[in-house]
């Protein structure tokens, strides 16, 4: 069985897939109330899977008719895809932004499920075991040529 977590995110990524603005508003209570959980559990959900580098803009307000709105941050389409991965590469990158962009590439089907999972082998802390930044250059040399083989 899933935990209440990946339950909540499906859910979240679900209504925010049919939402013709790319966007939702959701209540923490109220979400909260409906899977009968604390409104600290849809906090951590939404911090830890729904960030900026995972390709989610995140706003929220808090108080008496407070919100959080979820906003999908699209790639650019293939034409200038190269260009938006270059400058998010750069000459070095974090073992998180460097998964969150996997992610966002294998979400968007740049990238299908099992060359997501040999790109996040490869660029590992435990498979690029060298001191920062060198790890980081490293990463990021790695990721641009895993990048244009596969991307073509």
């Amino acid at each position: 069985m899933r935990n209440i977590s990946d339950i909540i995110e499906k859910y979240l990524k679900s209504i925010l897939h049919e939402s013709p603005e790319g966007a939702i508003e959701i209540q923490r209570n109220e979400l909260a109330e409906q899977f009968s959980c604390v409104p600290s559990q849809i906090n951590y959900v939404i911090s830890t899977r729904f960030t900026l580098e995972k390709g989610y803009l995140v706003e929220s307000k808090r108080g008496g008719g407070g919100y959080v709105r979820i906003r999908r941050i699209e790639l650019p389409g293939a034409n200038s895809l190269h260009t938006y991965l270059h400058q998010m590469i750069s000459d070095e990158i974090g073992q998180t932004a460097a998964e969150g962009l996997i992610y966002q590439l294998e979400e968007a089907r740049f990238l299908s499920r099992r060359e997501a999972a040999l790109m996040r082998a490869a660029i590992s802390r435990e498979a690029l075991m060298v001191k920062l930044p060198y790890r980081d250059q490293i990463r990021a040399r790695i990721m641009k040529a895993m990048l244009i083989s596969l991307l073509g």
